[in-house]
């Protein structure tokens, strides 16, 4: 049985921009991967809205910095074989980085924490996945618009630079966007579908790095 680990936004809690509400289990993208792979793995979400890579934000009523929160996770779910960094789309407001290569060096703390963590029992660290999430788009929400400018062409720069990180540290990667497209309705968001889709793209990947 392997462990994996998804540590990402509300890409991977399952924000609906419908309603706006929260997805369904089912249609989580976590929760694909898991009925993908079935008994094989044990597929753990652990999706926040609002959490960046490793940048503070104050705004919300839990801690959004992704790198304050990780090693928490990471031995509370000990042992781990695989862990799946899919971060970044808030690291696009301006208010907070508002730059894709400040999204970069965010992931490359977190894979320095997951390698760095002392884990329970003598536990050697997990593999790393980096998946970059899909590009914001244009939308007429007034909130989200505002909320992301300037967003759009620097998170079309995120794959390029989250592949060039995986190369250098040895990392699996896997570019979100070449599978699903965010919805117009809020410019951030996946829609059932495209939420469905990603699970299901990442199987392949997923079971290459854990041997399956």
């Amino acid at each position: 049985m392997r462990n994996v680990l998804c540590y990402g936004d509300s890409l991977t809690w399952g924000y609906s921009a419908e309603g706006p509400s929260r997805h369904d289990y089912a249609d989580r993208w976590p929760s694909v991967l898991q009925a993908a792979l079935g008994h094989q793995a044990v597929v753990i979400a652990e999706g926040l809205n609002g959490r960046t890579t490793a940048f503070d934000d104050h705004l919300g009523g839990a801690d959004r910095n992704g790198a304050r929160a990780l090693p928490v996770a990471l031995v509370s779910h000990a042992p781990l074989d695989l862990v799946i960094l899919m971060l970044g789309t808030n690291d696009m407001k301006p208010f907070i980085c508002g730059r894709a290569i400040g999204a970069k060096q965010g992931m490359r703390r977190l894979i320095d924490i997951v390698r760095g963590t002392t884990y329970p029992l003598g536990a050697e660290p997990p593999e790393i996945l980096i998946v970059a999430p899909p590009p914001l788009s244009e939308t007429a929400d007034p909130d989200f618009a505002a909320m992301f400018e300037g967003g759009v062409p620097e998170s079309e720069m995120l794959a390029s630079f989250y592949s060039e990180l995986a190369d250098d540290t040895g990392c699996g990667f896997f570019d979100a966007g070449s599978v699903v497209e965010t919805t117009p309705i809020d410019g951030v968001h996946l829609d059932a579908a495209g939420t469905r889709a990603l699970g299901k793209a990442m199987e392949p990947i997923v079971r290459m790095m854990l041997g399956l």
